[in-house]
């Protein structure tokens, strides 16, 4: 069966883990801006649109580190070959 050659690199490295949670909070992080946006029109909640905003930016911003520093290495491979 083929394999993905840069995911089991990945997983090697310890990043595949850490890729999959960083891209399940993004996920998780539009979700909520989004329910909570609609849910904010129809009148179930009374926080402002900034806060809800404000609040799945922290999400995702929570989990940029790993893929800052997953960014970093690939620099880092392409510098030093």
């Amino acid at each position: 069966m083929y394999e993905n050659k840069t995911d089991s690199e990945d997983i090697k490295k310890g990043k595949g883990p850490a890729k999959k949670t960083s891209f399940a909070a993004q996920i998780f992080s539009a979700v909520w801006i989004a329910g909570l946006t609609i849910c904010k029109g129809f009148g179930f909640i009374g926080l402002e649109t900034g806060d809800i905003i404000y609040s799945g930016i922290a999400i995702a911003g929570i989990f940029m580190p790993v893929y800052f520093s997953i960014w970093m290495d690939k620099i880092r491979d392409i510098k030093l070959g």
